[in-house]
């Protein structure tokens, strides 16, 4: 079953293109790379409201939460030790339409 680890992060206007620069340029693909999960996506509700999905296992979430997710969290806090407030979920599928 694939589930999805979603962070919501509300952002300062000051930081807000610096906090899309770094997660599109860094965090998200440096997450990707270390085989956790199988894809992600970023999005944007508000100028100052951005949402990152990671998709993957339970496994995958597990061995993120347990051998990088620290390192990741200690990076986001150098770069944006103000200004960005994240906040985490899991959410499992309960049922999927076809699309289209």
């Amino acid at each position: 079953m694939i589930l999805s680890y979603e962070v919501v992060v509300d952002v300062v206007e000051e930081v807000a293109a610096a906090f899309e620069t770094y997660m599109r340029e860094k965090h998200i693909p440096e997450i990707l790379e270390t085989g956790c999960f199988v894809g992600a996506s970023f999005e944007r509700a508000a100028p100052t409201r951005f949402r990152t999905s990671y998709r993957g296992s339970q496994a995958g979430l597990d061995r993120y939460l347990a051998e990088h997710a620290a390192g990741f969290r200690e990076d986001f806090m150098k770069h944006f030790p103000s200004g960005a407030v994240p906040s985490r979920n899991v959410w499992a599928p309960v049922q999927a339409w076809p699309e289209g």
